[in-house]
């Protein structure tokens, strides 16, 4: 054997050694589909070197040792739940009916908040209301101004934020503000950023990127934080799917308008999630935010239960599913969803079908045109079974329905930024509300029939209609599923 032939053998066998151990930690990691197992090791198989670099960048859900070693701490430093007002309900309610009590222990499991009662909420009539309400609050604000969002943007919506910010900043007013380190990625480079820091806001980056290159070995770079919190106070909470923007969302204008659905709620709600708050600003900023999670609530009130459900990479793993498909089993007479991305697991699309199939009179409404076409090829693929079990799917036509909401039998609500998709299942931090409350459930069930007005029924026959070539497209989209 000659000399350049034993570096080749030894050349091949170094390769094969170190897609074999790629292939044993795709095998050996924890809380991963077998579908998912098999994609990664087919993708480091038949890609060479491109495939082991996929897997490096995307292959785990790791957010870096560092960040999850804070995390933990934390929640060591951070009061317990038993002394955070509004964390916990000191008796449960016999009002509550039982299924609907397994319903608030599914969400217990996931943070460790109970189902608060006295709450009061307002759906908000649309994205401009919705800032309007959010800027007169916090002129109103006294104590406090917090504000976490996925996208914040420097347009009319996201300015006249800032501008309410540095105003009341400037009488004394505590305002801390923190923004994603990729979807805001234009407001924290831009002068609006430095010109609230100069005004006195205390400003923070969630999950902040640095260099690019070197920022995978601190963590996966896509894992970010979905959140959309305002606490004003520790009195006033908003939560739904709204980014900070105009409606309009020009960075991607050609699918606009965003339909979004916001609840503004008072109530002992507030402090849990300011709690999700407390938590996402101590991982980035040196400062304990505990004396403002243990100062008594304003004076109780009459009003509906509600629980935050706050999930993400560091949370209990397949949380946020177990949610859905929670809601989806509990589902007696109807069941309504409005998603812009739905990207299944097995067992979240079983439940879908399954509500459905037992005779439940179950709607799930997308946008029409949307922003991912990754996500939407692989939406597509689902149509025929969910639509076999007997399923509604209707397509909204009045712009990108980015609203994540869900209603129960007429009596429960889920609202929050998680959407139905593997992304918001393991890899983003989301914030959700979860709602008992008949009233509340009709104002809601009310905005979902508003899209549905706006849309279009998609029929068996139809996607049946669809070409080969389609069809061949949507599968092979939704067959890499586990993998993006």
């Amino acid at each position: 054997m000659t000399f350049s032939s034993l570096l080749t053998a030894l050349w091949t066998l170094l390769v094969f050694l170190l897609h074999l151990f790629f292939v044993g930690r795709a095998l050996l990691r924890p809380h991963r589909e077998p579908a998912s197992r098999v994609a990664w090791i087919v993708v480091i198989m038949v890609l060479p070197f491109f495939g082991i670099l996929a897997y490096l960048l995307f292959g785990e859900t790791n957010i870096g040792h560092e960040r999850a070693k804070r995390a933990r701490k934390i929640l060591t430093e951070l009061p317990p739940l038993s002394d955070i007002p509004g964390a916990l309900s000191p008796e449960p309610d016999a009002e509550i009916p039982p299924r609907v009590n397994q319903l608030f222990k599914v969400g217990r499991s996931v943070n460790g908040f109970e189902p608060v009662a006295g709450n009061q909420a307002r759906l908000l009539p649309d994205s401009n209301a919705t800032i309007e309400s959010l800027v007169e609050d916090i002129h109103a604000a006294k104590e406090h101004v917090h504000i976490a969002f996925y996208i914040w943007l420097t347009d009319g919506n996201g300015v006249k934020v800032i501008e309410a910010l540095k105003q009341v900043a400037g009488r004394g007013v505590v305002c801390r503000a923190m923004a994603d380190g990729l979807g805001s990625r234009s407001l924290i480079d831009s002068r609006h950023w430095k010109e609230m820091r100069k005004a006195g806001v205390h400003l923070a980056t969630a999950l902040p990127i640095g260099n690019p290159l070197l920022r995978p070995l601190r963590g996966r770079i896509d894992l970010r934080n979905h959140r959309k919190i305002v606490v004003i106070d520790n009195s006033i909470t908003y939560c739904g799917s709204q980014n900070c923007a105009d409606p309009e969302f020009r960075v991607k204008a050609k699918f606009a308008p965003w339909v979004d659905a916001v609840m503004r709620f008072e109530g002992p709600i507030v402090r849990q999630n300011q709690y999700l708050f407390a938590c996402d600003w101590m991982e980035q900023v040196d400062e304990d935010l505990s004396d403002i999670l243990r100062a008594p609530l304003p004076e109780s009130q009459s009003g509906f239960e509600a629980q935050v459900i706050g999930t993400g990479p560091t949370v209990r793993h397949s949380a946020m599913p177990e949610v859905f498909e929670s809601l989806m089993y509990s589902a007696e007479r109807e069941l309504v969803m409005t998603t812009p991305y739905y990207v299944p697991d097995e067992a979240m699309q079983t439940a879908l079908c399954s509500s459905a199939r037992r005779g439940v009179d179950t709607t799930i409404v997308f946008p029409a045109r949307n922003d991912s076409w990754i996500v939407e090829a692989a939406s597509h693929s689902y149509y025929a079974e969910l639509l076999e079990a007997g399923v509604k799917i209707f397509e909204y036509e009045g712009g990108l329905l980015h609203t994540k909401s869900l209603t129960l039998d007429g009596i429960v609500t889920l609202i929050g930024s998680a959407n139905m998709d593997r992304r918001s299942f393991e890899l983003n931090y989301e914030n959700n509300i979860l709602i008992h409350d008949s009233d509340m459930t009709a104002e809601m069930r009310k905005r979902q029939s508003s899209y549905l007005g706006h849309s279009h029924e998609v029929t068996r026959e139809a996607v049946a209609n669809w070409s080969m070539k389609r069809r061949l497209w949507n599968n092979t989209i939704a067959m890499l599923g586990p993998v993006l």
